[in-house]
């Protein structure tokens, strides 16, 4: 049982005033110490004197922790906005509605998250236009450009202090490929406030320096990578031009030096990846125009491209890693709605099925592997996410785990080097060049040498 769940079992004699569920709701939608008091119209010391005393009752260490309690007491909703409609937290002082206390017998903590989001998704609905023939949704153009730098947009307010920051990059920049090797995360490509970059930086977490390497001969963004072997390859992605190619660039990590492989079938961009048994499974994404559900298998053996089962639903900025005897490909987005979705490819029956749908829709976010546990980090394209999530293997929901960002955190990089997770980038209303560790467990653990090694 997590943390925060016990404090709400144990905790309900300690009542929050109405003063103090203001507060927290406004800490919940993202608003600073500064941006509450004026809100509340309160003096800055008054609000960290109710904070104090907001964490004190609720057995909390960290907004991220009160948040989450804030969700499953019923006083926070997870909201998706409409498409067209302004975003609740590009207005910080923007009037918030007050609490409604529910008497009725509480449902389990996070099955009420759950509930919630899973019932505004449904409200919001899903727009369907211009199918391609896997049944892909057209793509709206502007989504694979983020705006330009406004701080001040995404709401973002930093999260839990379980999540360290550590050196940032040398170059920020969002829609990036991430990828480690040995003990060393490679950082190639994205887009920058300058555009389209080829750069390539390369991170020491023992040393906690940034280092660059070899630029990648063909600039992208709206890109991923999969690491086999020595080699980091980089399929697809969105030139400079703004169109998608079906050029694969890899990256000889020993020798820093870039080569060529063979074509991809269709251009590609904005899609899922994932290595499994040596072998390099793209899913998803977008040629420009629409999102796809088609699914390829590259063979570094052949140097050829294999066409598989489509995946069960088409679209882009969805995220994929390998667990046990599948892949799984999560979340995404279409230019109008943010997915829940989990589907998981059988590799040796070239079949795809459902799994746990996660509790809220996340596109632009990133999967890891850490043991027998997924990891969905990030995203927030329609709103402001508070919390991360994972998936046990075998399990039959998504639990929440902690985020070092509130807000929306999408286009970064994520992997994963003995057992810890380091995210990079990303844009949050600017483009980043942070750098976060996170350590699922406080003990070192021996992790089974990754599947695309094998």
């Amino acid at each position: 049982m997590l943390k925060w769940q016990i404090v709400i079992e144990e905790l309900e004699n300690k009542e929050l005033s109405e003063r103090e569920i203001e507060v927290l709701r406004l800490l919940a939608a993202g608003l600073s110490n500064k941006e509450i008091a004026g809100q509340l119209h309160l003096s800055v010391n008054t609000v960290k004197v109710h904070l104090r005393n907001i964490f004190a009752k609720l057995g909390v260490q960290s907004r991220t922790e009160a948040t989450l309690v804030a969700i499953q007491r019923g006083w926070v909703i997870v909201s998706q906005s409409q498409p067209g409609a302004q975003p609740v937290d590009s207005a910080p002082y923007a009037p918030v509605e007050l609490p409604r206390i529910v008497t009725e017998a509480p449902l389990s903590a996070w099955r009420r998250a759950t509930l919630i989001a899973a019932a505004l998704l449904c409200a919001a609905g899903i727009v369907v236009s211009g199918l391609d023939s896997t049944g892909g949704v057209a793509a709206a153009g502007d989504v694979f450009i983020d705006p330009e730098n406004n701080p001040g947009a995404g709401g973002v307010t930093p999260g839990d202090s379980a999540w360290e920051a550590a050196a940032s990059m040398p170059t920020a920049r969002a829609r990036l490929a991430v990828a480690a090797h040995g003990n060393r995360l490679f950082a190639i490509g994205g887009d920058t406030q300058t555009g389209v970059t080829g750069v390539v930086e390369q991170y020491d977490p023992a040393q906690n320096v940034w280092t660059n390497g070899a630029p990648k001969p063909t600039p992208v963004s709206n890109v991923s990578a999969v690491v086999i072997g020595d080699r980091i390859f980089v399929p697809g992605g969105m030139t400079a031009s703004g169109s998608p190619t079906t050029a694969v660039e890899v990256y000889d990590a020993r020798a820093d030096r870039w080569s060529s492989a063979a074509s991809l079938p269709a251009p590609r961009m904005a899609y899922a990846a994932a290595a499994f048994h040596g072998l390099l499974y793209l899913m998803g994404g977008s040629d420009g125009s629409s999102y796809s559900a088609r699914t390829y298998v590259y063979d570094p053996a052949t140097d050829a491209w294999t066409p598989r089962t489509p995946m069960l639903t088409p679209r882009g900025f969805s995220a994929g890693s390998a667990l046990g005897d599948a892949i799984y490909v999560v979340g995404g987005f279409n230019g109008q709605v943010e997915s829940n979705v989990c589907e998981r490819y059988l590799p040796r029956e070239d079949r795809w099925e459902t799994c746990p749908p996660m509790s809220v829709g996340r596109g632009g976010l990133a999967l890891v592997t850490v043991g027998s546990n997924l990891y969905a980090i990030g995203g927030g394209w329609t709103g402001y996410l508070a919390f991360n999530e994972v998936l046990t293997q075998g399990a039959s929901e998504w639990r929440p785990v902690s985020t070092p960002l509130i807000g929306q955190w999408r286009g970064f990089g994520a992997a994963v080097i003995e057992a810890d997770i380091l995210a990079v980038g990303g844009w949050n209303g600017q483009v980043l060049a942070s750098t976060y560790r996170y350590r699922p467990f406080p003990f070192k653990v021996f992790v089974p040498a990754a599947q695309g090694d094998q």
